[in-house]
């Protein structure tokens, strides 16, 4: 299984169009060690040919243009390699791609079924997408089921979604209802290499740790370093908690979870323009490193 970070920052990006943080300010001078970065997304694949998207972010045109593959091939006037996309949740920062991808024929989407009405509710995405190429949705599986290809025929993947604590948007009414938020397994048939896809979670409780513990790579959220960043930085009044992410940082953080768990690649994603774990000179930076954790920039591509 092929993966390629596509996007590894939060809603907004970073820097954020609208913030003149510390980080952001960075960013925008070129300070080395303090990439820019678009919004969370990802792309697997098992032959390298068929890919499916996890999450669509309002940067996939760009996102796209940045990694061939899944650009028209050549020779063709229009196309394009993606198969279909995994969502986790009905955040904008994860779905408002579908939009921009309107134009490419029928877009096979995997969700909870909590989700796509969110969705179809809040931005009435097969309203909307059926004057264009048109919506398949697909109810993801509790279990390890085949990922499908858009023609019915096997991708080479197995994928399965798990529970996560989370919530729907402010969009959606913001409560916590059964598969508001979800985590994706994905297991290659060939090389047997798992994947575990968490970019929004308010916990890792015992039940998600049991889905992920044998997986090869864990994509996870690593949006705040601490509780009260959005205040401490002067960018919000909401804490870490109330925004249905986990922490990073600090006693019960998902660091000190994660360090334990023998996954052979852990990375962050959909990090938060305010988290100084974006620059490679912080201290906060160089403890994610030393416990064996990375922290994902846009362009990282591995092989399970």
């Amino acid at each position: 299984m092929r993966v390629r970070l596509l996007g590894t920052a939060a809603g907004g990006g970073f820097p954020q169009w609208n913030c003149n943080c510390a980080l952001c300010r960075e960013a925008r001078l070129g300070k080395a060690g303090t990439s820019a970065r678009t919004q969370s997304s990802a792309a697997v694949s098992a032959d390298g040919l068929s890919w499916f998207l996890l999450n669509i972010s309002p940067d996939i045109r760009h996102q796209i243009e940045y990694f061939p593959p899944l650009l028209p091939q050549s020779g063709k006037i229009r196309g394009s390699s993606i198969e279909g996309a995994l969502i986790t949740n009905a955040d904008l920062d994860h779905v408002l791609g579908i939009f921009i991808l309107r134009e490419g024929g029928v877009l096979h989407l995997h969700s909870t079924s909590a989700v796509r009405r969110a969705l179809d509710d809040g931005l009435r995405i097969s309203e909307v997408l059926k004057s264009y190429g048109g919506v398949a949705w697909h109810e993801a599986p509790s279990s390890l089921n085949q990922l499908l290809k858009s023609d019915g025929t096997p991708s080479g993947l197995l994928y399965e979604a798990f529970e996560v604590p989370g919530k729907l948007p402010r969009y959606a009414g913001s409560k916590a209802r059964e598969g508001s938020a979800v985590g994706y397994r994905l297991v290659d048939e060939h090389t047997g290499g798992k994947l575990a896809f968490i970019p929004d979670t308010a916990d890792l409780p015992v039940h998600v740790l049991e889905k992920i513990e044998d997986c090869d790579a864990l994509l996870l959220d690593g949006t705040f370093w601490d509780e009260d960043e959005m205040a401490r930085t002067g960018t919000g009044t909401l804490t870490a908690t109330q925004m249905a992410h986990l922490r990073v940082g600090g006693p019960g953080g998902s660091l000190e979870i994660i360090r334990k768990l023998p996954i052979k690649r852990k990375i962050y994603m959909h990090i938060n323009n305010t988290n100084p774990i974006l620059s490679d000179s912080t201290s906060q930076h160089q403890e994610v490193m030393k416990a064996g954790v990375e922290v994902g920039v846009d362009g990282m591509d591995f092989t399970l």
